[in-house]
């Protein structure tokens, strides 16, 4: 037997902050969801598989386009004329009323627990071979039950448990996506644990298999290199399984560094830029910048480096249609202040980034535009605003210093 896994597509994914990029350009990055979607039914149909799991999240929001659901529709229809079967759970992100959802009508399509309840489906392979699946599809955006206690014992068939979820952690908030333990779930016993949810591929057990498949396509800066499913092949005597990792993304996401020991022209900083992005440009990537050191970029250089304009000039000498979209800036020294100093600016840098605060300044504009307004809900922004403020800071009190000793 071969089975497919597979999470987290995606499909319609706004891929946010990237609207600077040319337009043709920008909309390519956003097909490339329905690209890697289209890669792995490819790869089921190659490998002649008897199953493909998809464990949730397959649509990026509970309004997907009549375009996105045609074409989901469209692909899982050529899985079902080859007599593949398909078993689908909806996830925290695509909980729709199945009623209201463009599916696939055939015996080889199942969406499993429509109701947000565990249900159980048997199958058997072209050979004969008998399986069974486990699982349940959201209805809420969180579930906060305790779900693996709904699955049922494991029988003698192989077995397969399909779930949307994350695991338990002590921040109780968190824990809304169908929170569980890897112990619960390895009592068990199923054969093989697909998870979704989690972008990162990782495998939580073998013995039994407890396997997160990650997302299909990175979309931002956090979910990089490769990504993809999983393809497995079972001994049907021995119920032994074989895991092996293909991927399917067209782009891949990369950060680089680039550290600074002192101060650099405009024209050398561009040329260590492009060096360094070129060494990692091996494929079609989205480019993360990380200049530590940042102290000793000059004013014209803050301002050049963080121009999107600048960005796409730096791109064009990257190969495979690659984007440098994204610089960050640290800090590789500590401020050296007085003890006074010290506390002072202790003081105002918690007085300036009380979130109450950040909030209330940026009020106004939250309120006109979505973007800024989960912009707000993220800490990497509040971090990335803050290592920005220290790093002006910082250059500030240099030219000051630098001022004093030359006097």
């Amino acid at each position: 037997m071969k089975f497919m896994h597979l999470a987290d597509a995606h499909l319609d994914s706004p891929f946010q902050g990237l609207s600077f990029l040319p337009s043709n350009e920008f909309n390519n990055i956003k097909q490339s969801t329905q690209k890697s979607f289209t890669k792995a039914i490819d790869i089921a149909l190659e490998q002649s598989v008897d199953l493909v799991l998809i464990a949730g999240d397959t649509f990026d929001s509970v309004h997907p386009s009549p375009q996105s659901q045609l074409f989901f529709s469209r692909e899982i229809k050529r899985l079902t004329d080859q007599e593949i079967q398909v078993v689908m759970i909806l996830g925290n992100h695509d909980y729709l009323n199945p009623d209201e959802m463009i599916l696939p009508q055939s015996p080889y399509f199942k969406l499993l627990g429509p109701d947000e309840k565990v249900e159980e489906v048997q199958f058997k392979t072209k050979t004969g071979f008998p399986y069974t699946v486990a699982g349940f599809s959201y209805q809420h955006n969180h579930i906060e039950a305790d779900k693996i206690s709904e699955f049922p014992k494991k029988g003698d068939n192989f077995t397969i448990g399909l779930m949307h979820a994350g695991a338990k952690t002590t921040a109780k908030h968190q824990n809304v996506y169908a929170p569980f333990t890897t112990a619960e779930i390895k009592d068990l016993n199923y054969d093989y644990f697909a998870l979704g949810h989690i972008h990162l591929r990782q495998t939580l057990s073998q013995e039994p298999w407890i396997v997160y498949s990650g997302n299909l396509q990175g979309r931002h800066i956090n979910e990089r290199d490769a990504k993809g499913v999983y393809l497995n092949t079972v001994d049907e005597t021995t119920k032994k399984i074989s895991l092996d990792f293909v991927e399917t993304a067209p782009i891949i996401w990369q950060m680089v560094t680039l550290s600074l020991d002192q101060e650099v022209s405009q024209a050398d900083l561009t040329k260590r830029i492009v060096d360094i992005l070129t060494k990692k440009n091996t494929q079609k990537t989205l480019f993360g910048l990380t200049i530590q050191g940042a102290q000793y970029l000059s004013e014209q250089e803050l301002e050049l480096i963080n121009d999107s304009d600048y960005w796409l000039q730096l791109s064009n000498s990257l190969n495979f249609d690659s984007r440098l979209v994204k610089v960050y800036l640290t800090n590789n020294e500590k401020l050296q202040l007085k003890t006074a100093d010290k506390e002072a600016f202790d003081q105002a840098e918690s007085e300036i980034f009380d979130l109450d605060k950040i909030y209330s300044l940026a009020n106004d504009l939250s309120k006109k535009s979505n973007y800024v307004a989960d912009l707000l809900k993220k800490q990497e922004f509040i971090d990335e605003v803050k290592e920005l403020a220290q790093v002006k800071l910082g250059q500030k009190l240099k030219d000051m210093d630098d001022e004093t000793n030359s006097n």
